[in-house]
């Protein structure tokens, strides 16, 4: 996407904020100052605009380059970390909290496919770029687990605790940086602890 498509996209997000389920098509060429043509020409539909929405916040959670041959524990370990940080920073911003409500409040409503857009592109989307760090773990001999997905699903359970539904219910949690930071040690840790190869690498 180009600088501008970003912009807007970070407008739908203060829209969401702001007005929740009342966002438009009409309300976001107004505020991104750009003609609703153009909106159409990006992002197609109202849901076109949601899904880059969700994609666009999700691409701030980052899973580093897996280096296969050098993978070692410490690597491993700095790569979750820095997944599980990122994504306790986006489901603690306002923006994100703002735009899973109006993804739960549509949910089975039939207004919109939103709730959908948000599990693909959003917690599904994410599964897909951290189980290759996963599987590349296990192949070094770090980690032992028979389903990427259940592996997957605990370091999720274990970073995002209750922290997202407290939000969601209107909990004034206020993550500092040290706090994200500690959590994103913590999650790491414990899920180290349940899945971490016990004999070692393979061939020490």
């Amino acid at each position: 996407m180009t600088d501008r498509q970003k912009d807007v996209l970070d407008t739908v997000l203060r829209l969401l904020v702001e007005e929740g389920d009342a966002l438009t098509m009409t309300a976001v060429a107004r505020r991104a100052s750009c003609s609703k043509e153009t909106l159409y020409k990006w992002f197609g539909d109202r849901d076109g605009l949601l899904t880059a929405t969700v994609q666009w916040q999700a691409s701030k959670v980052r899973v580093a380059t897996v280096d296969r041959e050098g993978l070692d524990l410490a690597s491993l370990s700095a790569s979750l970390e820095g997944f599980a940080r990122d994504w306790l920073r986006v489901i603690s911003s306002d923006t994100s909290i703002a735009l899973n409500r109006v993804a739960v409040g549509h949910a089975g409503s039939g207004k919109d496919d939103l709730g959908r857009i948000v599990l693909e592109n959003g917690r599904f989307a994410l599964a897909r770029r951290l189980k290759p760090l996963l599987e590349a773990g296990r192949e070094k001999g770090l980690l032992d687990f028979a389903d990427a997905e259940t592996a997957f699903r605990t370091f999720f359970g274990l970073v995002g605790r209750d922290v997202q539904v407290r939000l969601l219910l209107g909990d004034r949690l206020d993550l500092t940086e040290a706090e994200i930071g500690g959590d994103a040690v913590r999650a790491t840790q414990q899920f180290l602890a349940l899945y971490g190869a016990k004999t070692g690498p393979r061939g020490l």
